[in-house]
């Protein structure tokens, strides 16, 4: 299943918390020009480095279904930032 929403939480210097929710099928949706791109460039790169595309391919997609669940928690000094993705 791929991931649904992406939480980042970021604790400022100063102790206020900024939140943001991202949706992620309408953030592909947007980003979909870049995605074909990037798509395209993994295409080439299986070509010259002689990997087979399906399977490249299919690996991605077996990476992205398996972050839902995952935290990242980064902090240096006092700013902190937390990312979810469910």
């Amino acid at each position: 299943m791929m991931p649904q929403l992406v939480t980042v939480r970021v604790q400022r210097p100063d102790g206020r918390p900024i939140r943001l929710w991202v949706p992620v099928l309408p953030a592909v949706l947007l980003l979909s020009p870049l995605v074909a791109l990037a798509a395209l460039g993994g295409v080439v790169a299986c070509v010259i480095y002689s990997i087979d595309v399906v399977r490249a391919f299919n690996t991605a997609r077996r990476i992205v279904c398996a972050l839902p669940g995952t935290r990242v928690d980064i902090a240096q000094g006092r700013t902190a930032v937390l990312v979810t993705i469910r």
